[in-house]
């Protein structure tokens, strides 16, 4: 485990894709699981506050930073550990980058998780957030997650039950109670995708809802897919300096619609209905290219709101309010931000 206390590396800008965020108290690096465990146990035996980065893609960290101790999470390994005829049963460090293990399974025949290709951060991230793109969850193919308890002191394997899992949240989100150290994936051996379920993704194809296509068609699609709207990295293109989708979809009561007009939605349950956040926002006269002080909504997703490299977390945080005051005064709807917030708030 290795401290980096340097002047640049504690400025947390340098360990998220918003590339913002102010110092550190401290900065330590863990490369094995071990390492990550003590030096929770650590922090919390000496009262210090601890935050947990991986691949730093789904959290808008303050200006002021973090006054504390910041845990780098960069474990590695991807590991077949069972097979039977239910699928593969393949383990991946919480540290493994996202799309690298996507890029494994895609490679080794196993299907599951082609469509969420060309997500930024780390494995041990996904099941918090329940990421998901394209008609796919990781809920999907988690079979299990390990994560180290601070209530109990001990290494818990939790059932998908016990996650939690919901609408791009878990019961690891908002609740420090669990590190994340490996996710148990079940995969399909198989050179297809899973039946295709996302109408832009099917036409990209030149499928039907249901289709299953090659893997590496797949794969290639959808990345293609995400690089037109800036949700893949880039340092040279600002558009996908972000935190992918700022606001998540609303889920809201289906009476009203009658006051929305033409706006797309999908069911969700009894009585409700979801709505597309980039359409409401659009509609309420946010464009793509919409602008804030050295901030703005990306120019190809207006889901995607940017740093243009001399933003701030402040002038971010005001976009994303200006946004989310618009759309409740024009629609009635409620926007709720996707990323996790540290030191400031909407």
């Amino acid at each position: 485990m290795t401290d980096t206390p340097s002047a640049p590396e504690r400025f947390l800008s340098a360990y998220t894709t918003l590339r913002l965020g102010g110092p550190a108290g401290t900065v330590t690096t863990a490369v094995h699981t071990d390492e990550a465990v003590g030096a929770v146990q650590s922090a919390a035996a000496a009262g210090r506050r601890l935050l947990v980065l991986a691949g730093g893609s789904n959290v808008v960290i303050g200006d002021d930073g973090f006054d504390g101790e910041v845990l780098l999470l960069r474990t590695r390994g991807v590991e077949v550990v069972g097979e039977d005829a239910s699928g593969v049963l393949v383990r991946v460090a919480a540290g493994e980058p996202w799309d690298d293990f996507v890029a494994y399974a895609v490679t080794s025949g196993l299907s599951g998780v082609e469509c969420l290709s060309g997500i930024p951060g780390a494995a041990g991230s996904t099941p918090i957030q329940n990421v998901g793109a394209y008609g796919q969850e990781v809920a999907h193919t988690i079979a299990a997650v390990h994560a180290y308890d601070r209530q109990a002191g001990a290494i818990r394997v939790m059932t998908p039950e016990e996650c939690g899992f919901g609408y791009r949240t878990s019961v690891f989100k908002h609740d420090d109670r669990y590190l994340v150290t490996a996710v148990d994936f079940r995969l399909s051996r198989s050179g297809e995708s899973a039946p295709i379920r996302y109408a832009e993704l099917a036409r990209s194809l030149g499928a039907e809802a249901g289709d299953r296509v090659p893997l590496r068609q797949a794969r290639d699609t959808v990345l293609k897919l995400r690089a037109g709207k800036g949700m893949v990295l880039d340092p040279e293109d600002r558009d996908t300096w972000s935190v992918g989708s700022f606001f998540t979809n609303p889920v809201v009561p289906a009476g009203l619609l009658a006051g929305i007009g033409e706006a797309p939605h999908w069911p969700a349950g009894e009585g409700l209905v979801k709505l597309p956040a980039a359409w409401l926002i659009e509609h309420a006269g946010f464009p793509k290219g919409f602008a804030g002080d050295g901030v703005a909504i990306s120019g190809k997703h207006t889901l995607a709101l940017t740093n243009r490299g001399s933003g701030t977390t402040a002038a971010l945080l005001d976009l994303a309010r200006t946004i989310r005051d618009g759309v409740r005064a024009r629609y009635g709807v409620e926007l709720h931000p996707e990323p996790v917030l540290v030191g400031c708030e909407l």
